[in-house]
């Protein structure tokens, strides 16, 4: 075999290993999947757990938080304390949409009830907060509840509100895109979910006019009996956390100089 049959061979076999190398470069490109960390949050009265699939590549600090607190029991009794015809959401220590969580639930150096045992707060991965977060609050998106203040003066307050309480959509919901931090997805157990946006929801009553005012609040507490974590061997340590902004006392001192 001469040298010119030699060199021909060994050129043919350099481009085959590239184009070898190009394909599987392309295939893994294309069919690599993230081995993203798993909720699986049971219901009280549901037979089919709500099982969410997390995307801490898009809102990593939200996804730490969602995890420590579920680790540490945070959810586990819980309700979902406010149903509307396009999202369920849940989380609120309180019950009624009012309530924070505290830094021991994330932070297992505080001691429970200790002066450090403060309330807290996490930044809002979404975009209008500066962050880039593409997710769509498609059906089944779940997101991070907020307050909404307002006024300009303290409106990244308002984006920087969010602690425990989240929501899953039932519907499409396009005006949240941006201005929610959405962090995970139902992928199995939407039937629970829709389930749970059907309940029947409580009415209030004056005592001293009979008006009846329909509320968002079910008739019958749906109680969150466990959130459990497949983490996947990754671990995604504590959340960053901030100190909850005061609107009592920037509005009292607002409006009314006190």
């Amino acid at each position: 075999m001469n040298k010119k049959v030699i060199a021909i061979i060994a050129l043919i076999i350099v481009v085959l290993l590239l184009i070898g190398a190009t394909a599987y470069g392309i295939t893994k490109k294309f069919t690599y999947k993230i081995n993203h960390p798993i909720a699986t949050m049971t219901v009280e009265g549901y037979s089919e757990p709500i099982v969410m699939e997390l995307y801490p590549e898009y809102a990593p600090n939200t996804v730490k938080n969602f995890i420590t607190l579920s680790e540490n029991g945070f959810y586990n009794g819980l309700k979902f304390h406010r149903v509307e015809d396009y999202v369920i959401q849940g989380g609120d220590i309180n019950g009624d949409g009012t309530g924070s969580p505290k830094l021991s639930y994330v932070d297992t150096s505080i001691a429970k009830d200790s002066e450090q045992d403060t309330e807290y707060t996490i930044p809002g991965e979404f975009k209008a907060n500066g962050y880039d977060n593409p997710i769509s609050h498609e059906v089944g998106v779940v997101s991070m509840a907020r307050s909404n203040y307002g006024s300009s003066e303290i409106l990244t307050q308002s984006y920087n509100s969010a602690g425990s309480q989240f929501f899953i959509c039932t519907k499409y919901c396009p005006n949240f895109n941006g201005q929610y931090a959405a962090f995970g997805k139902v992928i199995s157990g939407m039937e629970t979910v829709e389930a749970i946006s059907k309940v029947k929801l409580a009415v209030d009553k004056n005592e001293e006019t009979g008006e009846e005012t329909q509320t968002t609040r079910p008739e019958h507490d749906v109680i969150i009996s466990s959130v459990t974590i497949e983490k996947n061997g990754v671990e995604y340590g504590k959340p960053t956390t901030l100190a909850p902004f005061d609107y009592t006392s920037w509005y009292l001192q607002t409006y009314y100089g006190n």
